[in-house]
């Protein structure tokens, strides 16, 4: 099994395409009902309520979403917090080293959905 990607529902697709296009860098891939951001080893889909209804027997609700993270393993979370804060209104949490040693941010996309950009410790090489 494998999985294929992660799908945001929202009653504006170009919308949340742009600010993804912002956030990640990567340029969406479709049209005003359904795109693709195709990143480094995944794929997030993002696709009108509008066509939910039609093609998912209105299983999803636009700006529902409280209990998934999007997370985005970053190359420096400081610099990113950095490049997005002309984009980003209001930061859930800013730029942290959590008690695992990850550095993490928090921030929510146009429709609330939680995002976190996180930074894996650096590894020491065992001289």
């Amino acid at each position: 099994m494998k999985l294929a990607s992660t799908r945001i529902v929202t009653k504006d697709v170009p919308g949340m395409a742009r600010f993804y296009e912002t956030v990640t860098g990567v340029a969406p891939v479709g049209n005003d009902d359904f795109v693709e951001v195709r990143t480094s080893g995944s794929v997030l889909a993002i696709c009108s309520e509008r066509s939910v209804a039609k093609d998912n027997a209105r299983a999803a609700v636009a700006q529902e979403n409280r209990s998934v993270i999007l997370e985005f393993e970053v190359e420096d979370v400081d610099a990113e917090r950095a490049r997005l804060q002309p984009t980003i209104g209001e930061w859930v949490l800013e730029p942290t080293t959590q008690a695992w040693g990850n550095r993490s941010m928090l921030f929510r996309d146009p429709d609330g959905n939680l995002i976190n950009f996180y930074t894996p410790p650096k590894r020491r090489s065992s001289h």
